[in-house]
């Protein structure tokens, strides 16, 4: 009678053990995050070197010297980087200004009327917003009051203005040559506007562009020296 018992007692032991131990497996796991919340945490770190994929990186040759480095992102905005590699290939940007540039704010260019109240014959993209913060150096892109109106217009934020954040579409970040996009002309538009001589990918190995020089002031005669107001 008591082995009967005590082999109950055991049967009732293993089973009892047994089934609990599923249940402590599901309790180890890492909770479940749905995998449109996992996509919105995007790092805002970037590779700054510019020989490090070459083919997302856009160089900007400006008619002040200089080339500005820009790390494209598509994991930010896929659509977006796309977009700016299309125009680049096709030359589009070569020769537009910038023609909104707000001191302490950003530079503006991508129209190729110069107003800000054009763009490219592509069709205007969907909005990719992101939580990847607007910091110095950024380039996102403009739009209308309508969120999906972007097409081929960008600018550069000089310092960071985070009300921008989830509102425009960042899709990249400066890494080298923010000295000349600080030097870009200021004006709305600017009565000598910088402008872009050409836009690049560093995997196209174009060389940099000589920059146009000023024009020359016409020099000084004797006539000019000359008065007969006496003073």
């Amino acid at each position: 009678m008591i082995r009967r018992l005590l082999a109950a007692v055991l049967f009732a032991l293993t089973f009892a053990l047994v089934a609990a131990a599923p249940v402590a497996a599901k309790s180890k796991k890492a909770p479940i995050v749905p995998v449109a919340a996992a996509s919105m945490r995007l790092s805002a770190a970037i590779d700054n070197d510019v020989t490090h994929d070459p083919g997302n990186v856009l160089f900007l040759d400006l008619s002040n010297g200089g080339r500005v480095a820009i790390r494209l992102v598509p994991a930010w905005a896929p659509a977006h980087v796309e977009r700016i590699k299309t125009l680049t290939a096709q030359g589009f940007y070569n020769g537009i200004i910038f023609h909104r540039v707000i001191e302490g704010f950003m530079a503006q260019t991508g129209d190729p009327t110069g107003t800000g109240q054009g763009g490219s014959q592509l069709p205007d993209l969907k909005a990719e917003f992101n939580g990847v913060p607007h910091l110095r150096g950024t380039v996102s892109m403009a739009r209308t009051d309508l969120p999906d109106t972007a097409n081929s217009q960008f600018f550069i934020v000089f310092y960071p203005r985070f009300a921008l954040d989830r509102k425009y579409t960042n899709f990249g970040r400066v890494i080298g040559g923010m000295q000349y996009a600080d030097a870009i002309e200021r004006g709305e538009p600017p009565a000598n506007p910088t402008k872009i001589l050409q836009a690049s990918l560093a995997s196209d190995h174009k060389p940099q562009p000589a920059a146009v020089a000023s024009p020359a002031a016409a020099p000084i005669t004797a006539s000019q020296l000359n008065t007969s107001t006496s003073h």
